[in-house]
């Protein structure tokens, strides 16, 4: 069976420096492996298909699968480490905006797909590609409810990594320095709903891009601009939540009071008695990057 290299429009871990042939046929396989399956699932479905057939289209057993992927559903959604491992780094960089931070890995990933495109003989074959792995995803019970699981762990490691930022963003004598939330748990209300609302970007970008390949945007560089012009309308929005103060008392549905105005990140109640001019952020977390 003839497969297409998925893993091309994907986000990528680096490159291993000093890779040995043993990590490089390791590598390889995971990828042969998840490729052979997404396009077995795109075929036939996701529930038709057995972890058995898949392991003897690679010529490997069944047990070889598993030591690769823990689930069935890890072997078509397998990116999650990857994006979890990019958003950390990325908030941890306090010389960047939470905001700016998760936009560069977004772009980063459109610009990995809209190359893929490019490169692809039939842009519209390609694309019709994307739209059915999207569609699988979403009409398949077992992946939606992956895929739910997936943006909770990235959620969580996007709110320890604000919550360790904020802690970095303050001197010795407990003055808050530019660059990021107060110090605070990751469970914490503030930090909890920021991470939410950025984690929340990635559904923008997919719905974004659902959206602009059924109406035929199939050119690479058209599709990347009209994308990219979604996600930066919803990140302007969020920037004045997430980048200067989040008004805790106005999303909780009253106005007894108002954050202070840190310039990078999130703020707690000033307690002025001011009303806020800033919207509540309600964002729904949906649709992980795959």
């Amino acid at each position: 069976m003839t497969t297409v290299d998925w893993s091309a429009w994907r986000r990528q871990e680096p490159a291993p420096g000093a890779e040995g042939l043993r990590e490089r046929k390791k590598r390889l396989l995971r990828q042969r492996l998840s490729d052979t399956a997404t396009e077995m699932f795109l075929e036939r479905g996701f529930d038709a298909v057995r972890v058995s057939e898949i392991a003897r289209a690679c010529d490997v057993s069944e047990k070889t699968v598993f030591n690769h992927f823990p689930t069935k559903e890890s072997l078509i959604l397998d990116r999650g480490e990857a994006t979890s491992a990019a958003l950390r780094a990325g908030l941890a960089e306090t010389d960047r905006s939470p905001v700016e931070a998760t936009l560069e890995i977004l772009a980063e990933e459109l610009r990995t797909l809209t190359s893929w495109l490019a490169a692809q003989d039939d842009p519209r074959d390609a694309a019709a590609r994307i739209g059915r792995f999207g569609a699988l995803t979403r009409s398949t019970p077992s992946l939606r409810a992956y895929h739910l699981d997936m943006t909770e762990r990235l959620v969580a490691a996007a709110a320890e990594a604000l919550a360790r930022r904020g802690e970095g963003a303050r001197t010795e004598d407990g003055d808050d320095r530019p660059g990021g939330p107060p110090p605070g748990p990751a469970g914490g209300p503030e930090v909890r709903i920021a991470a939410i609302a950025l984690v929340g970007l990635w559904s923008v970008q997919y719905r974004s891009l659902a959206r602009h390949l059924a109406e035929g945007t199939c050119a690479p560089d058209r599709l990347h601009e009209a994308v990219t012009a979604d996600v930066r309308r919803a990140a302007a929005l969020l920037a004045r939540g997430i980048d200067t103060g989040i008004d805790t008392s106005v999303a909780c549905g009253t106005d007894t009071g108002t954050t202070s105005g840190s310039e990078t990140g999130l703020a707690t109640p000033a307690g002025t008695g001011r009303t806020s001019p800033r919207t509540p952020v309600h964002p729904t977390v949906q649709n992980m990057p795959r």
